[in-house]
């Protein structure tokens, strides 16, 4: 029965996948695929040759923060400059809303302690690229969303700590500095890594068209990433692996240039192509690590979260919305507020839940609520986008 769901949901991703109307739940299918393989063999996703695969979730979510990075630019960080009041009202509705949603919701469900740890965890993570892509999606404005998103990631290793400690210091033991540490490894290196990717992949300085510079940049990326290997851990700390996989990444991104644009002629898109099915694969993965390790917690409380999924994202919406709109702000920009606070990068979460608070039952609620986000997200930016606000304003009073 088991090897039966995973093939059917398989192909039900595979033709989602080819159908321009089902496109956007493809990865929520996928979800389901890796999630019924993960229940019925859980011993696949558990150790391969006695490596235990969860140590392969931090670099996963290295790795799909380096690809956010490489979509993000100097100018996503500085556009506060030039629109600050929707950016202040954006992120403090973030950090402010889902989490104590997401303490409420744990209270009113009775959740275990470490499941509604859980819980308040992906209320206190920041938005990622997905968000990004509803807006588009949603025609909101798609500028100040990915300034919110970056802006909000950098906020990351101070306010997600901090929220916790605040939140979920009731349920389990929370170490600011450690998730402040873990933070910066797993986030913010991998996405300025990602960051100087972008510079050199979409840059306008003639020495990143020229096989000799990409090839010496690559060269100096692996270099970099080896001396930090062999460099005593106390030196760089809990750092070390993200600086790892942030220069490996980084020479191999530019190496990939060299080879694909220049030597291969092919299209200056590949990355833009490549990145959705490497961060798609590498949460499918995650999901399927962290449910192995609980099938039997998520068949006792599998319900109940997705129904808490449901209501923390829902209650995100509204609330960033209406809020953002009592605090002045066009119907385009509350919209964009609102998908930037409704969503949550569930990666992140997963990865701090495993590996900073060394729970498998709270790595739960991000392993559901980040799915059930990309279905609600998708209904939400095809219902919008039916529904343009008049005006170049936007100042409709409704949503």
């Amino acid at each position: 029965m088991g090897a039966l769901l995973v093939v059917l949901f398989a192909l039900a991703a595979v033709a989602f996948t080819r159908h321009r109307m089902l496109r956007p739940y493809a990865f929520t299918v996928w979800v389901f695929a890796f999630v019924a393989a993960s229940m019925a063999y859980p011993w696949a996703f558990g150790t391969w040759f006695g490596f235990d695969l969860r140590h392969l979730i931090t670099p996963l979510v290295q790795i799909i923060m380096f690809g956010m990075g490489t979509t993000l630019s100097v100018r996503d960080f500085t556009r506060v400059l030039a629109m600050p009041w929707p950016v202040i009202v954006g992120v403090a509705l973030q950090y402010t809303i889902m989490p104590f949603v997401g303490f409420g919701l744990a209270k009113l469900f009775g959740f275990e302690a470490e499941v509604a740890a859980g819980v308040v965890l992906i209320g206190s993570a920041p938005s990622g690229v997905a968000s990004n892509v509803i807006n588009y999606l949603a025609r909101a404005n798609v500028p100040l969303s990915v300034t919110l998103t970056a802006l909000a990631t950098l906020m990351s290793p101070i306010m997600t700590p901090l929220m916790m400690k605040l939140l979920a210091g009731q349920y389990i033991t929370v170490s600011f500095v450690k998730m402040m540490v873990d933070i910066c490894n797993m986030i913010l290196v991998p996405v300025i890594a990602g960051l100087v990717a972008h510079r050199v992949l979409y840059g306008t300085l003639p020495q990143f068209r020229k096989a000799g510079p990409l090839a010496a940049l690559g060269g100096l990326g692996l270099l970099l990433a080896v001396l930090v290997g062999l460099t005593p851990v106390a030196w760089l700390g809990a750092l070390k692996s993200g600086l790892i996989l942030g220069f490996s990444m980084l020479a191999v991104t530019i190496l990939a240039k060299l080879v694909v644009e220049l030597w291969l002629k092919g299209p200056s898109t590949w990355m833009d192509r490549a990145l959705p099915v490497v961060s798609m694969a590498g949460i499918c993965f995650i999901i399927a690590i962290i449910t192995a390790r609980s099938s039997e917690d998520l068949k006792r409380v599998g319900l109940a979260l997705l129904g808490a999924a449901m209501l923390h994202n829902l209650l995100g919406y509204l609330l960033g919305y209406y809020a953002a709109r009592a605090l002045r702000l066009s119907v385009v920009d509350a919209r964009t507020v609102a998908v930037e606070v409704g969503m949550q990068n569930g990666g992140m979460a997963s990865g701090l839940a495993m590996n900073t608070l060394q729970s498998a039952k709270a790595a739960l609620a991000p392993a559901i609520f980040g799915p059930w986000m990309n279905v609600s997200g998708s209904i939400l930016a095809s219902y919008w986008r039916k529904r343009p606000p008049p005006g170049p304003s936007g100042e409709t009073p409704n949503p």
